[in-house]
């Protein structure tokens, strides 16, 4: 089936969802995680590795080495979204796409014009108090004179809403998850090595026959997806979702 099929097969669906990983947002210039250039294969000028820089006790122990690394590798304040948060946006302003479900952690879905977004692993965008659960915003992590930001109404320890390693992931949100892709009549999976467990196990609670994988290099579930494409993911999107 070529790509011109594959625009029609969309085109009659009406209850579309998508899963997606780091790779929808490096054409934002956003890094991904494992690939050549990713933040966990470069050198990061800090004395841990990321894995452990972003861990839930390296946080309780060391939150001044985290915040360090996680301003300025995690963060990026002025990334856009690119062609394909756009092209999802449309289609879901069409009423074909039912949910977004995302590993990443950047809000650029939402600011694409994407509504329901089901964000697995949090959001920069969100932050909160340790000791009374006063939410913030991002701009409180990026202005705070302290190196490890504090709470404005108890002086608690602010902790950026994202899901760090030795953290399970939202129950609610994963019930979310599986249902949306338990009734999805298409899914698109792009721009993830499906590497990343429990995410990446969620497709298989698709039972359909019209699972779209698109990545630019090989993933676990290659021999599972019913149309294969290793090609850009913006690219991709924005002729499948015109």
């Amino acid at each position: 089936m070529d790509l011109q099929e594959l625009c029609g097969l969309v085109a009659e669906s009406s209850r579309i969802v998508f899963f997606g990983g780091a790779g929808v947002s490096t054409e934002s210039q956003i890094p991904d995680f494992r690939s050549a250039d990713g933040l966990y294969r470069t050198k990061t000028g800090h004395a841990y590795p990321p894995e452990t820089m972003l861990s839930r006790s390296f946080f309780m122990r060391q939150p001044e080495q985290f915040y360090d690394f996680y301003r300025s590798r995690m963060i990026h304040k002025d990334a856009k979204p690119n062609a394909a948060h756009h092209a999802l946006a449309r289609l879901e302003q069409a009423g074909r796409l039912q949910a977004v479900i995302t590993q990443n952690i950047d809000g650029l879905h939402q600011a694409a014009g994407s509504r329901n977004v089901l964000e697995l692993h949090g959001s920069i965008h969100r932050n909160y108090c340790m000791s009374c659960s006063a939410a913030y915003g991002l701009e409180h992590i990026v202005q705070s004179a302290d190196t490890v930001p504090k709470c404005t109404a108890c002086g608690g320890m602010v902790k950026p809403d994202v899901v760090l390693y030795e953290e399970a992931l939202d129950s609610d949100l994963l019930d979310k998850a599986v249902s949306s892709i338990a009734n999805a009549d298409v899914l698109i999976v792009g721009g993830t090595s499906l590497t990343v467990h429990p995410a990446a196990g969620l497709i298989r609670y698709y039972e359909g026959n019209k699972l779209i994988l698109i990545n630019q290099s090989p993933t676990p579930y290659d021999g599972r997806a019913d149309y294969l494409i290793h090609d850009r993911i913006g690219k991709v999107l924005t002729e499948l979702c015109q």
